[in-house]
């Protein structure tokens, strides 16, 4: 059963908690988790109290229900899939590759392995065969539950010989899966549903997400039982939920994300999910989706948010959306501004990492400064340090850290059979998570870049994501990304790479204009001495801006060149 927050403290926040001050959020709030406890304790415990209760509204890609299921149908789901997968011979502690779209098949699959101990390793269903080969390998899966089109990526995936004890095919509407695959639908008509499951303890692993390898190749992160009752603070404090609400995260099933807008707090909280399987991004649709389904919490990464504002909103009843939340790169003050404009609502810019829950985040009770990622989230006490711990001073730029005495509930524990990696980050008694930032006089955290994002110019330190902020408020420019271009006499120089709004072309004018905007926006020394106009931008599959790509692409100009020159 979940150790429900401690009664005194439940008693301090309750529905009344938005009124209360940030410090007392912060004091009131505390988690008891007992040595005991299973992930799917959490709808386990709604199904209980509430069999009837909506947990999961599905939506396809036209923006039709298609599906719903009750607290009590998803425990029935997941336990006769963990029922299947006992009688495949999938042992607790083995790793199962899951790669679902946004139906409720994935929620049978991931409660359904946790239930017995089985570790999922979520994938995004962009994978490619060759990604997916590498996730399989590196994590050893024994098993993948895949759809048809990823069964076809899988079968051409470089896995190895007998690296799968068993194929898993979600067929949705067709008639068959593929030779050699077992249907996941058989899984779930066949099993016996037994009477319990083996105990779970809160410090077993519970799954493990790799990360979007920004600077390097994707990294395990495993999270322990545990990391499901870390997600109480996300859904209570960030997305603002209760019972009754509606939540819409806008996330494909294999990021974390999908973890902290849709498995763990927002059940806990006793609100429903709403998972939609959106094609390419439409805003009419998104808005229509918004209005039609009565959604009032909606979550999306800056990105989106940034089409959508450029969108029409007259015709859309958004009346019950009450609470709007972004995350995966820092949100800009501009979008702030504009869909504040059209819709009567702030946007609660929160940070942190596939490594962590929400870590930092703006929310009901704390004032907005737009542009910041807000204060640090009651359960974590969050920082700006320097290399060997030490607090560094009010407006200085330095490591974005977490104290771990004691090991906040949330903050994984390690890199998956990674000690070096894992000790790079965890050092004298603050986990590094390779972002910086600066902490202002009020305490509200400002973020610069990641480590290696920052870049030096004529001896400053410039932060990419202030110079894209400045950019971005310019009616010209729909998305920026800002890299250092390497320069024999300022080391750097700040180069920007723009996609323009409809309407708008580049030359030497706009360039012009651009700079000088940036250089009344911000210190006249952060603007872009070179811009390059650009109809894309490389990203992760999180929708993360590869700067590292933009980086080398400007390195491999200055190679050729040089070469040209000699």
């Amino acid at each position: 059963m979940v150790s429900e927050i401690a009664a005194d403290t439940e008693a301090a926040i309750s529905a009344a908690a938005t009124h209360l001050s940030y410090e007392a959020r912060r004091a009131a709030y505390a988690l008891d988790v007992p040595a005991e406890f299973r992930a799917t304790d959490i709808v386990d415990d709604w199904a209980r109290d509430s069999p009837d209760a909506l947990a999961l509204m599905s939506v396809d890609a036209a923006g039709e229900l298609v599906d719903t299921k009750t607290a009590a149908e998803l425990v029935v789901d997941s336990c006769a899939v963990a029922s299947g997968l006992l009688k495949l011979g999938i042992k607790k502690g083995e790793r199962i590759f899951i790669m679902l779209p946004r139906v409720s098949a994935w929620y049978a699959a991931m409660l359904g392995a946790m239930r017995i101990g089985a570790v999922p390793m979520p994938g995004p269903n962009m994978l490619t065969a060759k990604d997916i080969g590498y996730r399989i390998a590196k994590g050893r899966a024994v098993a993948a539950i895949t759809d048809l089109a990823g069964a076809a990526k899988l079968d051409a995936a470089p896995v190895g010989e007998g690296a799968l004890r068993h194929r898993i095919a979600w067929r949705g509407d067709a008639t068959d899966v593929p030779a050699g695959w077992f249907d996941f639908d058989d899984l779930l008509a066949t099993a016996d549903l037994p009477e319990s499951f083996e105990p779970m303890a809160s410090t077993d692993p519970l799954l493990i997400y790799f990360t979007s390898g920004t600077v390097s190749h994707p990294k395990m992160v495993e999270h322990a039982q545990s990391y499901a009752l870390g997600h109480v603070a996300t859904a209570r404090f960030w997305h603002d939920l209760g019972p009754g609400d509606r939540h819409w995260t806008v996330s494909d099933t294999g990021w974390a994300k999908a973890a902290w807008g849709g498995l763990f707090g927002q059940w806990h909280e006793r609100a429903t999910v709403v998972q939609v399987a959106l094609a390419k991004p439409d805003t009419d649709l998104i808005l229509g989706i918004i209005a039609r389904h009565k959604i009032t919490s909606f979550c999306a990464p800056p990105t989106l948010y940034r089409q959508l504002i450029l969108g029409d909103f007259t015709p859309f009843d958004l009346s019950t959306l009450k609470h709007c939340t972004s995350a995966g790169e820092p949100l800009n003050p501009e979008v702030i501004r504009v869909w504040e404009e059209k819709t009567g609502l702030r946007i609660y810019d929160g940070y942190g990492q596939t490594e962590t829950t929400v870590l930092v985040a703006n929310f009901p009770g704390l004032p907005i400064r737009p542009g910041s990622m807000g204060k640090p989230v009651p359960g974590y006490d969050v920082d700006i340090r320097d290399e060997d711990g030490s607090q560094i001073a009010d407006g200085v730029a330095g490591a974005i850290a977490v104290r771990t005495d004691p090991h906040p509930v949330g903050l994984f524990q390690g890199y998956f059979e990674d000690p070096d990696a894992t000790a790079s980050r965890f050092q004298n008694g603050w986990y590094f998570t390779g972002d910086r930032g600066v902490r202002d006089q009020d305490g509200y955290i400002w973020f610069e870049g990641r480590d290696d994002d920052v870049i030096t110019s004529s001896a400053y330190r410039i932060g990419p994501f202030e110079v894209e902020s400045a950019l971005l408020e310019h009616p010209a420019v729909a998305e920026a990304g800002v890299v250092g271009r390497p320069d024999p006499l300022r080391t750097e120089i700040v180069c920007a790479f723009v996609i323009l709004t409809p309407g708008h072309e580049g030359s030497d004018a706009l360039t012009l204009e651009l700079q000088d905007y940036v250089k009344r926006t911000t210190a006249p020394y952060k603007y872009p001495r070179e811009i390059r106009y650009v109809s894309t931008l490389p990203k992760t599959i999180s929708g993360k801006i590869r700067r590292t790509e933009l980086r080398a692409e400007l390195i491999a100009e200055i190679a050729v060149d040089k070469k040209e020159a000699e």
